[in-house]
């Protein structure tokens, strides 16, 4: 009996993003914590790539099935020989990060703008606070060059803002609420609520979400189970407790017991709900990543950006509810 089960299992493998403590990719964890794969009959492996342009890259070679990573790296590493992976999940609408800016300077830097001719730092280029300062230039008309960006990694990015080295930083949790309480810096953009994420890009956007191959065979009957775990798990998330979730979370996944209560807070704030993805966010989304730096010569994008959503199993899954 407990073989032919085995049999029934539908066997998913999913490259996911790293580090495994990324809050955009929690729910993913959540699922796997919970059961939530395996009451849906699924044998899933979460697969953790370095970086969201290694989980693209796992995708394109056909090392797994599907791919937890930015729209942004799914376009340019992700694709076929051309051929665009399609979204089947949204995840997060916007990096959970934040522009922040030296007490000492936010009399003279009140805007995006006011970064022209300033020190900006980031953790390191193609990290999703790079692609957000980009975008942020962008929406104010700065150029990049205008701007002195230089990358200090993730823990040194906040030493830089502290020491005075940068004006200003992008940073993600737990680093904002660290640098924040401790008055070492102040908000300027924050992009861990939609609601803020729209007013600083113009718009609805998506930045994390679940793709497959554009010649992908998975159907609704396959994708179907394996969205309604990730809805349960959505749920789950947006209404844990840090301690509940962090007693059932991996360790990796936890990382230092004082940071996973921030990064939990910005993985709620941001996480699309429902994994509904319009056409009106993929195509910011989709420009962002133009703007940044252009999308490869060789990827097809349809005229129509909405073919690039493949929605039907979602919706059967919202549709049919958990089993």
């Amino acid at each position: 009996m407990i073989g032919l089960m085995l049999l029934l299992q539908t066997t998913l493998t999913i490259a996911v993003a790293g580090p495994a403590t990324s809050p955009e990719y929690l729910a993913l964890r959540v699922a796997e914590a919970e059961g939530y794969f395996t009451d849906e009959r699924l044998r899933v492996t979460l697969h953790t790539v370095r970086a969201e342009s290694g989980a693209a890259e796992a995708l394109a070679q056909g090392r797994a099935d599907l791919a937890a990573t930015s729209v942004d790296a799914a376009l340019r590493l992700g694709h076929d020989r051309g051929e665009p992976p399609r979204l089947v999940f949204g995840l997060s609408a916007a990096s959970p990060a934040a522009l922040l800016v030296a007490p000492e300077k936010a009399g003279s830097i009140r805007s995006v703008a006011d970064l022209a001719g300033q020190p900006v730092g980031i953790p390191s280029p193609g990290t999703p606070e790079s692609a957000l300062l980009h975008a942020l230039l962008a929406r104010a008309g700065v150029p990049p060059q205008r701007v002195l960006i230089s990358s200090h990694g993730e823990r040194g990015v906040a030493s830089a803002l502290i020491a005075g080295t940068v004006a200003a930083a992008v940073v993600g949790e737990p680093w904002i609420t660290r640098l924040v309480e401790d008055q070492h810096a102040v908000v300027l953009a924050d992009l861990r609520k939609p609601d803020e994420a729209a007013r600083w890009l113009g718009g609805p956007t998506v930045h994390a979400a679940l793709f497959v191959r554009g010649d992908s065979r998975l159907g609704t009957e396959e994708l179907a189970p394996l969205l309604r775990a990730l809805l349960r798990a959505t749920a789950r998330l947006r209404s844990g407790r840090p301690d509940e979730l962090r007693a059932r979370l991996p360790a990796a996944v936890v990382g230092a017991q004082e940071d996973f209560a921030p990064r939990l807070a910005a993985a709620q704030g941001l996480a699309l709900p429902d994994g509904r993805v319009s056409r009106d966010a993929l195509d910011r989304a989709v420009d962002m990543a133009n703007e940044r730096a252009g999308l490869p010569s060789v990827l097809r994008l349809p005229r129509a950006l909405s073919r690039l959503l493949r929605m039907e199993a979602l919706e059967h899954a919202l549709a049919s509810g958990p089993r």
